[in-house]
């Protein structure tokens, strides 16, 4: 269950941040002031506004992560010493890109503590 609902919830993320979504507060709009226009007042013009701002916000992020996964998909590619399975990091869902981030950090730190100290 746990893991439907977060397949759920990554894929909802990824489909509100379409263009789509503006369309749709646009509607809800539309009927709110076909249906009932009296109850629109300053409540409804600050609840449009916030529906609207967020899925720009949420369509930005979106656009933003996508640019940097395909430069990080691009040097992956270039660097081949790099791990194949980092390529298909980003279909994962959230919980285990955290579980290979602490795995990764714990290899840095293993290899950290491997290397000599310097003279002082």
């Amino acid at each position: 269950m746990a893991t439907q609902l977060q397949r759920f919830l990554t894929n909802a993320g990824i489909r509100l941040s379409g263009p789509w979504v503006v369309i749709a507060v646009l509607l809800y709009t539309a009927f709110w002031l076909i249906f009932d226009s009296r109850s629109f007042g300053w409540h409804g013009v600050t609840t449009i506004a916030t529906l609207l701002m967020t899925s720009f916000i949420q369509r930005s992020e979106h656009r933003d992560t996508q640019g940097t996964h395909a430069k990080l998909d691009e040097m992956l590619r270039v660097n081949g010493d790099a791990e194949n399975q980092l390529t298909k990091l980003d279909d994962r869902e959230p919980e285990q890109v955290e579980e290979f981030r602490d795995r990764a950090r714990g290899k840095m730190n293993r290899n950290r503590d491997r290397e000599p100290q310097g003279r002082g």
